[in-house]
């Protein structure tokens, strides 16, 4: 009964939204929107899929003065539209941490004032993408604690004590921040920041971001989770709500753009499918997402590469065919937008080998061409013309980024503007596309 309950009140909260927000829309969008039509992504009639990257930090260059680098934002974009890259997932949202490892300066300070100078660069990064015919997927908030994201809220918005990964303590961390989706008072405070993005207007264009075809989705976040450990009907419950309601409130303020979740899969959603299935079952969710992560997830020994190299093929190959699988049933699109790939014995140097990184690709690409569901994919990450400045390769405020973010050693995943041979791969990719 009470599961039943929860349900009515969040189809009542739903319909709220609808009846009493939907005035965003001025017009009918234009026809350079990313649309659906089944498990096709549509731009002008035309079936649209796509190579792109992870460059979470492009609104970070687009920044004026010396937080920014605006030269080398185009240089990066330039570079990529010649290999073949154009759609780019960005991060839209990021707050003033408490914890170690993360982001600085950020989107949203802990008196809950906005950054004008990011959102400037967000401003840059948008306009300039729009030059080359670039499409960017915007992530909204973070599981993981590099941004801020949810962990952050709740230490801005309970009692509860935070929970700091950097201490060792990930089961406690990762539920910690999984409370974030039933605090009432956090996601309000979230969704403030969300409306008001939404109804931008570019400061550089005059073009409010609803109505900018450049932003082909809005993400609710980067790999949300139930949390970890034992599987409930409550966890189930909570998180799949959270996906349903966030997802009308931003198609109620913006009904041009799509929506996703920027979960990770089967492996995001407590090794359930039928938690992944259910968070995606939404007429407010356009298409599907997963990641795949062969290191983290241990399909590989990044020390002995040779010997568990066909562990880490096989494991890739059933995880994506069961995953658009999924994607056939609900008779949607599917992206992998983030996967990467260490250098040859998780070298960090950006000269090293990435021979076992290429056959990786390889692989991963000719399943993306096998499958009409698949729509796109992401690599992670671009690390482009970026250098690590530490003899540690561990990222500080003030470094140039490299696409590994501050909890990971620079050069971890990043494929750089000389890393060739795997460019050369990606722009095959392209082509065949």
């Amino acid at each position: 009964m009470k599961h039943l309950y929860n349900r009515l009140f969040g189809y009542l909260f739903i319909l709220t939204l609808f009846f009493g927000a939907c005035s965003v829309k001025k017009e009918k969008p234009s026809s350079d929107f990313v649309t659906v039509d089944g498990i096709r992504f549509v731009v002008s009639d035309t079936t649209y899929s796509y190579v792109g990257t992870n460059f979470w930090y492009g609104a970070y260059l687009g920044q004026a003065g010396e937080l920014g680098n605006r030269e080398r934002l185009k240089k990066e974009l330039d570079f990529l539209v010649g290999h073949g890259i154009t759609n780019l997932r960005v991060m839209g949202a990021s707050e003033e941490s408490v914890f170690d490892n993360s982001l600085d300066p950020v989107y949203i300070n802990e008196d809950v004032s906005y950054n004008d100078d990011l959102l400037i660069g967000l401003d840059y990064l948008l306009a300039e993408m729009d030059k080359r015919g670039m499409k960017a997927v915007i992530f909204l908030n973070n599981y993981w604690e590099w941004s801020g994201g949810m962990s952050t809220y709740q230490s801005w918005y309970s009692d509860q004590e935070a929970i700091d990964p950097a201490d060792g303590d990930w089961p406690g961390f990762m539920d910690f921040s999984a409370e974030f989706y039933k605090n009432e008072e956090a996601n309000r405070a979230w969704r403030d920041y969300i409306e008001q993005l939404i109804k931008r207007e570019n400061t550089i264009t005059g073009k409010p971001y609803y109505e900018d075809p450049a932003i082909m989705a809005w993400q609710l976040a980067n790999e949300p989770r139930p949390g970890q450990g034992e599987i409930t009907q409550q966890k189930h419950d909570i998180y799949v709500e959270w996906v349903e309601e966030t997802a009308a409130f931003i198609k109620s303020h913006d009904p041009n753009h799509l929506v996703s979740t920027g979960s990770e899969g089967e492996m995001g959603s407590l090794n359930s499918m039928d938690i992944f299935v259910d968070a995606h079952d939404s007429e407010y969710i356009d298409y599907l997402t997963f990641h795949m992560w062969a290191k983290n997830w241990s399909w590989i020994d990044p020390y002995d590469m040779e010997g568990t190299y066909q562990n880490a093929l096989d494991n890739a190959a059933a995880y994506i065919e069961s995953h658009v699988a999924v994607a056939d049933s609900l008779n949607k699109p599917i992206v992998m937008e983030e996967f990467g790939f260490p250098r040859d014995g998780e070298s960090y140097e950006r000269n090293s080998p990435v021979q076992y990184r290429n056959l990786y690709y390889e692989m991963v690409f000719e399943k993306v061409e096998q499958y009409e569901a698949f729509a796109g994919s992401n690599f992670w990450s671009w690390g482009g013309f970026g250098e690590a400045q530490n003899e540690d390769f561990w990222w500080q405020p003030g470094d140039p980024f490299t696409g590994d973010p501050p909890q990971e050693p620079q050069g971890l995943n990043s494929v750089f503007a000389d890393d060739s041979t795997t460019l050369q791969i990606i722009k095959n990719h392209a082509e065949n596309l």
